[in-house]
C-alpha cells in the first residue's frame, strides 16, 4: 500500500478558503487552486485545426436545410454524443436531422461501408457527422464521398498515421492539433463542435435573420456529463467542468427526461446525484442495449420530451441490463474456469481467452474484471461470423493502442482491424490465428515491460486521525468532486478492530469498526467480501454518506481488507 506524496509548495499556495483537510488531498494530486475552478468560463477554447471547414459546411447545411445524419457508436459515449448533436442542431433550426447507429452484430464499428449503404437507402443524407467514431473508417468515408455525401468526423480515438479523407476531422488527438486537453470523450468533442457552431452562427447574425431563439447549449450538459463519466476518460480540469456543470443540472432536474427515468428505475435520487451514479447506474443500462441489441432505444430514451415514453424506454433498457448481468456472470465463470487451467502466476504478462459460446457485446466487461484480478492486459474474444472479435483491457504501464500498432506492423496478417485508447481496445482476427495472437500478444507486452512485471499497490491518501473520520469530511469530499480516472477519490487506511461482521444482500460484508486505540465505532460496508477470521485488520476505505429515510450518517466504504501481520 502506497501513500501519495504531498506537494508542500502547492499546499502552502492554497488560500485560507480551502479547508486543510482538502488542501492535503489536492496537494497530493498536484492540482493548483486555479485548476479547481469548475465554471464554464474556464473551459478551453476550441482550437481544432479543421474547425472552420466544419463550421462552414454546417452553416451551409443549415441555410439550405440539407439532410444531416448523425452516425454514432453503440455505447453510452456514442449515444449521448448522438443526442447532443441532434438536440443542438434542432435548436439551431435544422429541420432534417436524424441519427443512425450501427448494430455491432450487423454493421461492425464506425462508419463502415455497410452503415453508409443503409444510410443512403433509408435516410438519403447530404451530410454525415460521425460522433465517437470515424477516425479509422477509411472505406466508409470513401464510399460516402464517392456517393456525393459530405463527411465531418468527430472522434477522440487515437488515429493511425493516415486518416480518412473526410471534409473535416475534429479530434483532439489528431496530429498537429493544439487543443490542450487530449482527454475529451466523444460526447465532449461533439459538444465543442456544436458550441463553436453556435458562436459562428451568432457572429453571422443567423439566429436573428431566421427568427430562431438563441440556443442555450447548457441544456445538453447533462448528456455531456453522462457520456464523459461512462467512457472513463481522464478527469482533467476541462472534463471536470463538463461533468460538474452537467451534474448540477441533473440535481435540479433540468435535464433529459430519459436520465431522470433511468435514475428512477435505478432507485438513485437525482437531487443527491454523484458522478459515480452516472458511471454505475445510468451508463450500464444504456450500454446494455448496445451490447445485446440496438443502442438506438437508449438514444430515443434520452431524446424524448415525454416522461411516459422515457419510463417505457427505461424499462426496456432495464430488461436488457438484467439479461446482460446474467450473460456476464456465466461468461465470467467460464473465463475463470479457463484461467484456472492455465499457469497464471504473478509472472503472467497477458491473458487471452476465447469461447465460441461467448457474447461479443460482453467480452469487454469480462476482460476488465480479469484485468483487475490479475493486473495484466487481458484480451477476450467471441465468435462473430467467420472471425473473432475481441476486447482488450490494459494496465497503466501498457498503452494498448500503441502496442497493437507495433504488433500489427511486425505481424501484418495477424490482426484484421483494431482501434482504441491507452487502456482499452477492440480488434478482429481470424479464428485460426487465436493461438498465434495469444503468444504474440504476451511476448510483445513482455518485451515492452522489459521482462519486469509492474508492481501493483493501492495508492492512498494516508492515515486519518479519529477526528478526521467524520460526516463533515465525507460531505467535503462529495462536494469536491467529480472524482474519477486521473482525479481519484481519496482512499485512506488504518488499523481497525472488527467489532461485528455480517453478510447482507448475500455477498456483501456489513461491519462495525473501531480504530485501534480508540473507542469510536464506525459503520462500514465491503462489497463482494466474505467475513474474515481475524478480529483486527488493516483496512483501506473511502469516506461516504449513507442516506436512509431522510437522515445522513457516515459510512466507511471498504476498498481493501487484510489481516494485520
Amino acid at each position: 500500500m502506497l501513500t501519495r506524496k504531498l506537494d508542500n509548495y502547492l499546499f502552502e499556495s492554497y488560500s485560507d478558503d480551502i479547508p486543510v483537510f482538502l488542501k492535503k488531498i489536492y496537494a497530493a494530486r498536484g492540482v493548483s487552486e486555479a485548476q479547481l475552478s469548475l465554471g464554464l468560463a474556464h473551459l478551453l477554447s476550441p482550437n481544432f485545426p479543421q474547425l472552420n471547414t466544419a463550421l462552414d459546411l454546417l452553416g451551409q447545411a443549415l441555410l439550405a436545410q440539407k439532410r444531416i445524419l448523425i452516425v454514432g457508436d453503440f455505447d453510452c459515449d456514442g449515444a449521448t454524443a448522438s443526442v447532443v448533436a441532434v438536440k443542438s442542431l434542432r435548436m439551431m433550426g435544422a429541420k432534417y436531422v436524424d441519427f443512425l447507429v450501427p448494430n455491432r452484430f450487423e454493421h461492425g464499428y464506425g462508419l463502415s461501408p455497410e452503415i453508409v449503404k443503409l444510410a443512403i437507402k433509408e435516410k438519403q443524407p447530404n451530410l454525415i457527422i460521425t460522433v465517437d467514431n470515424g477516425i479509422s473508417s477509411f472505406d466508409g468515408v470513401k464510399l460516402a464521398k464517392d456517393s456525393g455525401i459530405n463527411v465531418i468526423i468527430t472522434d477522440h480515438h487515437l488515429p493511425s498515421d493516415k486518416v480518412p479523407e473526410a471534409d473535416a476531422i475534429i479530434n483532439p488527438n489528431s496530429k498537429g492539433c493544439e487543443f490542450l486537453s487530449k482527454n475529451l470523450a466523444g460526447v465532449g468533442v461533439c459538444f465543442y463542435l456544436m458550441s463553436a457552431l453556435k458562436t459562428h452562427l451568432t457572429k453571422c447574425d443567423y439566429f436573428t435573420q431566421h427568427s430562431i431563439l438563441l440556443p442555450d447549449l447548457r441544456t445538453v450538459l447533462d448528456l455531456v456529463a453522462l457520456g464523459t463519466v461512462a467512457d472513463v476518460v481522464k478527469l482533467d480540469q476541462n472534463n471536470r467542468i463538463l461533468i460538474d456543470q452537467g451534474i448540477r443540472r441533473i440535481r435540479l432536474k433540468q435535464c433529459s427526461l430519459g436520465i431522470l427515468a433511468l435514475l428512477e428505475i435505478a432507485n438513485r435520487p437525482a437531487q443527491a446525484l454523484q458522478a459515480s451514479d452516472l458511471g454505475f447506474a445510468v451508463g450500464p443500462r444504456l450500454n446494455a442495449a448496445g451490447r445485446l441489441s440496438d443502442i438506438s432505444r437508449g438514444i430515443k430514451c434520452l431524446l424524448t420530451d415525454d416522461i411516459n415514453d422515457a419510463r417505457r424506454y427505461a424499462a426496456e433498457l432495464e430488461q436488457f441490463n438484467q439479461k446482460r448481468k446474467e450473460q456476464q456472470i456465466r461468461m465470467q465463470e467460464q473465463a475463470q474456469a479457463i484461467v484456472d487451467t492455465q499457469e497464471v502466476t504473478e509472472a503472467k504478462f497477458a491473458i487471452s481467452l476465447f469461447d465460441p459460446s461467448w457474447h461479443e457485446g460482453i467480452v469487454g466487461i469480462v476482460a476488465g474484471k480479469l484485468k483487475e484480478d490479475y493486473h495484466c492486459p487481458v484480451a477476450v474474444f467471441a465468435q462473430s461470423g467467420d472471425f473473432l472479435k475481441g476486447s482488450i483491457r490494459s494496465i497503466p504501464s501498457v498503452h494498448i493502442k500503441d502496442l497493437l500498432d507495433l504488433v500489427d506492423r511486425q505481424n501484418p496478417d495477424l490482426i484484421l482491424k483494431f482501434g482504441g485508447h491507452a487502456m482499452a481496445a477492440g480488434l478482429s482476427i481470424k479464428k485460426e490465428n487465436f493461438a498465434k495472437f495469444e503468444i504474440t500478444f504476451a511476448n510483445a507486452i513482455q518485451a515492452h515491460l522489459n521482462n519486469q512485471i509492474p508492481k501493483v499497490e493501492l495508492l492512498t491518501d494516508g492515515k486519518l486521525e479519529v477526528f478526521d473520520i467524520s460526516l463533515d469530511n465525507a460531505q467535503l469530499l462529495a462536494d469536491a468532486g467529480p472524482w474519477g480516472q486521473g482525479f481519484e477519490e481519496p482512499i485512506f487506511y488504518g488499523e481497525f478492530e472488527l467489532v461485528e461482521q455480517r453478510i447482507v444482500g448475500e455477498k456483501h460484508l456489513k461491519c462495525r469498526l473501531k480504530l485501534m486505540g480508540n473507542s469510536t465505532i464506525y459503520e462500514a460496508i465491503a462489497f463482494f467480501q466474505s467475513p474474515i477470521k481475524d478480529t483486527t485488520a488493516q483496512i483501506a476505505y473511502k469516506l461516504s454518506i449513507n442516506e436512509w429515510r431522510g437522515s445522513c450518517t457516515l459510512q466507511l466504504m471498504v476498498e481493501q481488507i487484510s489481516a494485520l501481520k
